[in-house]
């Protein structure tokens, strides 16, 4: 019987760089701002995420506590909570970060699931039930969760049966966040007729954030030692990734340096600041606001779809809901209405 830590992600989950349409050419000011992947650790710190292999036992919280202790911050927030003894993909937001961890529940999420039946069922019968609950599904939250149990919708991307050993039955499931994995396995159960129970589970993609990313939280502790009483920042450069990478599953909106430091004291993205755009973006979508380096200045509602952005002129392309970086990171370049 294969093992949970045995399954592995499929290859070429990785999200590839995206190619954008240039509305305007536009340059930036080398004086101003950084490649994200650049920036200095004391900055990093407060604008990154780290992506913990969760052990069993622990609370969510408890590793996000442990995080912000470890790395000596004033805030830090989970992206997802798993329960104690569930293990896998867990990321914690860093100060600043925190803000962006909604996003992180727009894109689907991964599990591996040890399933145990209580009687045999046939196998064909076990393939037909699996079939069945891919799709929107029905669930009700069990009676220890933190949320409201009232009836709600949830999406199965994808059900992989990948082992049938007697009652036992090791999976893959793709799904929407929220989705209980206990409460599907007790639904699928009472489906089969005979009953069933999850034996273990373990997230190995939450969103864009997968088991390649992850560190154990001791090699959290020793990269920071390394950092402070050697110098030596190189691996926990590694470990803690910048802030705009939670956020490559969202389209993309470039503005120039000119509508930076407007669109961080809360103003819209209007065509006119507007230099390239993703593809395929869909009027009333949530996007990413970019700079021409990269910087994650915020996301908002789109307005108009790629098409009418390209062709417009004049008029307000983004609503911004979500403002990630600082005021004043880009001069002023802009005057206020009296």
């Amino acid at each position: 019987m294969a093992k949970i830590k045995d399954v592995q992600n499929h290859p070429n989950s990785s999200l590839e760089k995206e190619e954008l349409i240039i509305k305007e050419e536009a340059e930036t000011n080398e004086e101003y701002g950084c490649n994200p992947y650049e920036r200095e650790m004391d900055d990093l710190l407060k604008n990154g995420v780290v992506v913990i292999d969760k052990p069993s036992g622990p609370t969510s919280h408890e590793v996000s506590t442990w995080v912000k202790k470890i790395l000596n911050l004033k805030k830090a927030g989970h992206g997802g909570t798993l329960d104690p003894k569930v293990t896998g993909v867990l990321p914690i937001a860093l100060e600043n970060t925190t803000k962006c961890i909604p996003m992180w529940h727009i894109p689907p999420k991964e599990y591996i699931c040890l399933m145990h039946l209580h009687r045999d069922a046939d196998e064909e019968k076990i393939k037909k039930i699996f079939k069945e609950f891919e799709g929107k599904i029905l669930q009700r939250p069990p009676l220890k969760a933190a949320v409201k149990r009232s009836l709600r919708i949830r999406k199965i991307h994808k059900l992989e049966i990948l082992d049938i050993d007697g009652r036992d039955i090791l999976f893959r499931v793709k799904c929407q966040s929220g989705t209980y994995i206990r409460k599907l396995v007790d639904d699928m159960g009472e489906a089969l007729g005979t009953s069933a129970h999850m034996q273990e589970l373990r997230r190995v993609k939450s969103g864009v954030f997968e088991e390649n990313d992850a560190v154990y939280l001791q090699d959290l502790v020793d990269a920071y030692h390394f950092w402070k009483e050697d110098g030596d920042k190189e691996e926990l450069r590694r470990i803690i990734k910048p802030i705009e990478y939670g956020l490559r599953h969202l389209k993309k909106v470039v503005v120039k340096d000119s509508a930076v430091d407007a669109i961080c004291h809360g103003a819209d993205v209007y065509v006119k600041g507007i230099s390239k755009l993703s593809k395929g973006i869909g009027k009333g979508e949530v996007v990413l606001v970019e700079t021409l380096k990269g910087e994650a200045i915020g996301v908002g509602k789109a307005l108009m779809n790629t098409k009418e952005i390209l062709k417009a002129d004049e008029g307000v392309a983004v609503d911004v809901e979500r403002i990630y970086m600082e005021p004043n990171t880009y001069p002023r370049m802009w005057k206020r209405k009296k």
